[in-house]
């Protein structure tokens, strides 16, 4: 079959044909850069990296062109750099901030097997583009400026809720839009606002300020994919008001879409309950990291679901995904494989189901059971999954040992010895403590192996 994926904007399965299959473009919402990354941030990035996977195999991998923006001027920003020392310009507390947080958020979504998008544009570089926009949405009659902000008109275009398909009342209620006596109507949104002294700003036609979130999106996909994509995805909170309003400055500015599919992953809650600060249940990703849950591990949690259905993070999904790894690894340790050179169709056509991962790692558990190792590794690939060294996988865990691997190939090879000398007493104690500080000897028709618990 070919690529259908579910359309946010016509509610259906749609067949997924790219304007120009030569250039095949993507833009996916990323971080704002003030805090680290928890689970329900990593979960885009995952589901949406197997799409680019899946573009590049089908159309290759220099015909697609995915953006995920770095988001590094907004208000949380700023709070987050009033903490440092006020001696420093506050662009230089800003940049510290953005860019103490956009290294670890590269650095966990790494972790996670994500693979680089092709453009990582910053709204920060995107100013002047931002600022020609608005000044189109002026001219057009679909922006205004008051009061030293400048304003989306939301009255002037007909098409605003397509999306979300909210009637006025409830996007007025769901964009918790500010009440200001400058508004000609309550729904209108702020394309720019004016900054103080102590807020990073910008020159501008409507004075010294700063954009509002919503346009900067909407510059950069201009800028770096063109004025009509392919594909715009990100979570579900994002449909309303953000997607709903970059579609209303796209399409009054350029006159054209701004995407064609609209893909949106779920939401994901911790133990059945929703991820909120006032739980004081948000996971971050270092965190789980930190705790000795592989990426990996971590990667195929979050594929375990459909992407478009909720998914509940608990411990019971993470042990299961690691005991999954373990048993795919497991089969490939001690073998020397090489992937196929096509993922087998089975994969293939579940990740072209609108990204069915389910039904794709069902497909690879057959794989498995029928010992099709190299078809295997092949279709693991493209869900970004089985890219370490088996030896390593096993290897590479902390545990709780403080022994490192040549540590541990020492006391096996005593073993080994105690063995061969019929001190079976010796080797179960040697055995026994290794065990006790969490690494496992597996015995086989090829000598001992070991991984950590």
């Amino acid at each position: 079959m070919s690529l259908h994926l579910y359309n946010t904007l016509t509610r259906a399965k749609d067949a997924f044909i790219p304007a120009d299959p030569r250039r095949v473009t993507m833009y996916v919402c990323g971080p704002t850069v003030y805090t680290r990354a928890h689970i329900g941030n990593a979960r885009p990035p995952v589901v949406f990296d197997v799409l680019f996977r899946l573009l590049r195999r089908t159309y290759g991998a220099d015909q697609v062109v995915y953006a995920r923006n770095i988001t590094d001027v907004e208000d949380k920003i700023n709070k987050a750099a009033e903490a440092l020392d006020p001696a420093l310009p506050i662009n230089d507390r800003i940049k510290a901030v953005t860019g103490k947080y956009e290294a670890f958020y590269l650095d966990d979504m790494a972790a996670l097997g994500v693979l680089p998008p092709t453009i990582d544009p910053h709204a920060t570089d995107h100013i002047a583009q931002m600022i020609t926009l608005i000044e189109r949405l002026i001219a057009h009659g679909n922006a205004y400026a008051a009061d030293g902000h400048v304003l989306f008109n939301v009255p002037s275009f007909d098409g605003y809720g397509a999306l979300s398909r909210r009637n006025r009342d409830d996007m007025i209620a769901g964009a918790r839009v500010e009440v200001a006596p400058y508004k000609r109507d309550p729904a209108d949104f702020v394309l720019w606002k004016p900054s103080t002294a102590d807020q990073p700003g910008w020159d501008s036609p409507w004075g010294r300020g700063r954009p509002g979130w919503h346009i900067e999106c909407s510059a950069m996909i201009e800028a770096h994919l063109g004025r009509s994509i392919d594909i715009h995805g990100g979570g579900q909170d994002l449909i309303f008001p953000h997607h709903e309003n970059e579609i209303a400055q796209s399409v009054c500015a350029n006159h054209a879409p701004l995407a064609r599919y609209w893909l949106h992953n779920g939401f994901l809650s911790i133990d059945a309950e929703k991820m909120s600060k006032s739980l004081g249940n948000v996971l971050l990703v270092s965190e789980i990291l930190a705790a000795g849950v592989k990426g990996e591990t971590v990667r195929l949690a979050l594929l375990s679901a459909h992407y478009r259905q909720p998914l509940d993070w608990n411990d019971q999904l993470v042990e299961q995904s690691k005991r999954t790894l373990d048993r795919l690894y497991g089969l490939l340790r001690g073998q020397d494989v090489t992937a196929a050179a096509e993922a087998p169709a089975a994969v293939v056509e579940a990740l072209e189901d609108d990204l069915n991962t389910p039904l794709a790692l069902a497909a690879l558990a057959r794989l498995a059971d029928a010992r099709d190792l190299a078809g295997l590794k092949a279709g693991a690939t493209l869900l970004g999954l089985l890219q370490q060294d088996p030896d390593a996988w096993f290897q590479g865990g902390t545990g709780d040992s403080d022994l490192d691997a040549d540590a541990i190939e020492a006391r096996i090879a005593a073993r080994a010895a105690a063995k061969q000398a019929r001190d079976f007493k010796t080797a179960d104690a040697i055995r026994d403590e290794l065990k006790a500080a969490g690494v496992v000897l597996e015995d086989g028709p090829a000598g001992t192996v070991w991984r950590r618990a």
